[in-house]
């Protein structure tokens, strides 16, 4: 008998999902970043549940001030990715007994900060005995359905881009968890990117109401994975001819030798858009995101094939499922 550790968390999903009963009408398919309800007039009830646990998921130096905001920041990230504007945060909140009292009333405020960070409220939730620090969240938000954007709508030919350069997280977890170093400013800051990352929220919304963007997801699993699960949504592939790191990225990966694009590709946390976008509407969704104090990074483009390669120096390479995944780890 395979255990979770062995099938992973997607294909663990799969498993759960044989036993239910899908809800007719769901504006949103099943394996999208969010759920979603209909109300029957066009609008949709937007929810997402996502859940930190201490052991497994807080890295070390990370306060329970920064625990609780980014419980709400990695729930809030989805709802962004399809155009929802967050309106209410809700955490069940699991503890043993021994943990200071203290430490919940930072979460308290890591909640609140994170909340209002992007106009939303943390509005309630639970709290229970557990052998070990869990916040489970749910965010909450209203959408017009024609508006959300789905990961599986894309088109070949359209242009494949993000939000921003990737590599700061994945050189901070390198530290924090393989004991690489670097000065002390350029650690301050890639720690930093761990500590405390920033959703696109209203990146997410501006590219909604564009009605450039063809689809989108976040990329909290790592750029390759979500390029994957994009590509499992849509059925079509992606060729990349550009695979953008940050300057501090590139300063971590030139002082200890890593490939640029290893360190951009394979990690994750980094809450950045992955999306695609008409080829004639390229320069209304660059315009609509730098008036959300973001820019369009182009990656590449769909192609009608399921390949997902990265074009270096005219040698195609595939691009393989690296990243962060549940029970198995960071891959």
């Amino acid at each position: 008998m395979a255990t979770i550790a062995e099938v992973g968390e997607r294909e663990l999903i799969t498993r759960i999902m044989r036993h239910l009963t899908i809800m007719p009408g769901m504006p949103v398919p099943n394996w999208d970043d969010v759920n979603a309800i209909s109300l029957g007039d066009g609008r949709a009830v937007v929810l997402k549940t996502d859940m930190l646990v201490w052991k497994t998921d807080i890295p070390s130096g990370m306060t329970p001030f920064q625990a609780g905001r980014k419980a709400v920041v990695m729930n809030f990230s989805d709802l962004g990715s399809k155009g929802v504007q967050p309106i209410a945060f809700l955490a069940a909140l699991g503890a043993p007994d021994t943990t200071p009292a203290d430490w919940v009333e930072e979460i308290a405020k890591g909640f609140e900060a994170g909340a209002r960070e992007y106009s939303g409220y943390m509005v309630g939730g639970d709290t229970n005995e557990a052998c070990d620090i869990i916040i489970s969240g749910m965010a909450y938000g209203l959408a017009e359905e024609k508006r959300l954007v789905l990961r599986g709508t894309s088109k070949p030919g359209d242009l494949l881009a993000t939000t921003g350069g990737f590599g700061n997280t994945t050189a901070g977890f390198k530290m924090l968890l393989e004991g690489a170093d670097a000065p002390k400013a350029l650690r301050e800051r890639l720690l930093e990117s761990v500590y405390m990352p920033r959703a696109r929220v209203k990146a997410g919304i501006a590219l909604a109401q564009s009605g450039a963007a063809t689809s989108s997801m976040d990329s909290s699993d790592g750029l390759a994975v979500s390029l994957h699960d994009l590509q499992r949504s849509s059925g079509n592939g992606f060729k990349l001819t550009n695979v953008p790191l940050t300057k501090d990225a590139r300063k971590f990966a030139e002082l200890h030798k890593i490939d640029p694009a290893t360190l951009a590709l394979y990690g994750g946390e980094e809450y950045e858009l992955v999306f695609t976008v008409k080829p004639d509407m390229v320069e209304d969704a660059r315009k609509a995101l730098r008036g959300a104090g973001a820019d369009l990074f182009e990656l590449g483009v769909v192609t009608k094939d399921r390949k997902i390669v990265y074009v270096d120096e005219g040698v195609e390479k595939p691009i393989s499922k690296g990243g962060w995944e549940h029970f198995t780890g960071l891959k």
